[in-house]
């Protein structure tokens, strides 16, 4: 099992420090990620889900190092990247990439197509133009888009081409790792699933992990194998699909689900609709962090955090009810 493990995350928090008065001295700190633990074996892929602003994407970029974790330790491959820098990190940075949200705002307008995606190749291997540009093409081939690319700029491409860029630029150094941030929430619907099928063929080609962040919950289980629930920077549960979708134990993870359209009027189950808004980040409750909206929440809720742990075979859930 552990020689399986690609990435494994203890105990980790990110904090993002909050400057005020004239100084710009720090006065807090908004607790993005709080206490966050899991694992990813190679070739699977986890998914994350959970409300905007819960910290999957801050999860996202802190494992690979995009972020610097305020405390826990982020395992990759066998070796502690928590506090790698300079040549060190730089290193291992091509064997872990990211795939951003905004296919657009994450290319540079300046810079053709080929440039973007040569980069890394560019930067890491001792290869030669000629060399470079044939593999260039090869990728491009391989995420569906012509030859022709290479000497195109980003804006001359639809939404989709350009995450497929995104992609090809991710793929560049073939990496082991990577982190897929809502890829396909700026597309549009007719081109979501393209992608997600093109994410999964690369996956099988080049024995790729994932961690895959999203905030539907129908495109996450089509792509993972399990899935991890965030709510206000804490996991409050993990599980493979088909247990989580089957048989959700979090109250929230229960909310979650009840509100995925189902087709068959027949099937569909009552929505659970939650009261109250999410607590703030930078003073969030005590207790366990959902129990000013959970509806079966009671007083050691309120006095008391929940861990996670296993309650039957790999589903794990922070809940004082289990």
């Amino acid at each position: 099992m552990k020689d399986n493990i690609l990435v494994k995350v203890e105990h980790v928090k990110t904090y993002y420090p909050i400057k005020g008065g004239f100084w710009r001295k720090t006065i807090g700190f908004v607790k993005a990620v709080e206490d966050v633990s899991f694992h990813i074996e190679k070739g699977e892929t986890l998914g994350l889900v959970g409300e905007s602003g819960c910290g999957k994407s801050t999860t996202g970029r802190t494992i690979v190092r995009l972020l610097q974790p305020t405390s826990g330790s982020i395992i990759f491959d066998g070796k502690n990247i928590t506090s790698l820098k300079g040549k060190e990190l730089r290193s291992m940075r091509k064997h872990f990439q990211m795939v951003f949200q905004d296919p657009y705002a994450s290319l540079n307008p300046m810079q053709m197509v080929g440039d973007i995606i040569s980069e890394p190749i560019r930067n890491y291997t001792g290869r030669s133009p000629r060399e470079t540009k044939d593999e260039v093409v090869h990728i491009l081939e391989k995420v569906g888009l012509p030859a022709d690319a290479y000497n195109k700029y980003a804006h001359q491409f639809s939404g989709g081409q350009r995450q497929r860029i995104g992609i090809a630029r991710a793929l560049a150094l073939k990496p082991k790792f990577i982190v897929a941030d809502e890829p396909v929430s700026a597309l549009d619907v007719s081109v979501q699933s393209q992608v997600l099928n093109l994410l999964k063929e690369l996956q099988r080609e080049f024995s790729l992990t994932y961690l895959f962040i999203a905030h539907d919950l129908s495109v996450v289980k089509h792509m993972s194998d399990r899935i991890g629930v965030m709510y206000l920077g804490h996991m409050v549960e993990l599980a493979d699909k088909q247990n989580l979708y089957t048989n959700p134990l979090h109250p929230y993870t229960q909310a979650l689900v009840s509100a995925i359209p189902v087709p068959d009027p027949r099937k569909r189950k009552e929505r659970i609709v939650l009261q109250g808004d999410v607590p703030s980040p930078i003073h969030p409750p005590p207790g366990c962090v959902f129990h000013t909206r959970c509806p079966v929440a009671r007083r050691e809720c309120q006095e008391v955090k929940p861990v996670l742990k296993e309650v039957r075979g790999g589903h794990q859930v922070a809940c004082h009810l289990y």
